[in-house]
């Protein structure tokens, strides 16, 4: 099973390498593959429209935003939801995935 996780977020660099290789390791322990990809929040709109992803994450640091990107995900069947505070805070790609995939039902 391959998902596709995008989190539109500005994010330092160092954060993102941090929770990508949190996901990373626990996709290996399942055996599993995930394809993520992090972008501005300003390529919404094309990354939609581009590469269909299974599901969008979005940082808790733009929830505030998350209504405006399910219009846009809505209209292309594609899941969106921000990721929890906590998780995120504490780069936990275990419940990062599993929330990933309750939102692919």
């Amino acid at each position: 099973m391959e998902l596709i996780l995008i989190k539109f977020c500005s994010l330092w660099k160092t954060i993102k390498r941090l929770l990508i290789g949190s996901i990373n390791k626990r996709s290996t322990k399942v055996e599993k593959k995930y394809e993520i990809k992090t972008v501005a929040a300003a390529q919404v709109e094309d990354i939609i429209e581009k590469d269909a992803p299974d599901c969008i994450l979005i940082g808790p640091q733009i929830k505030y935003m998350e209504e405006q990107f399910k219009m846009d995900a809505n209209k292309h069947n594609i899941p969106l939801k921000a990721i929890g505070m906590q998780d995120y805070g504490t780069m936990n790609g275990k419940n990062v995935i599993a929330q990933a995939e309750r939102l692919l039902g």
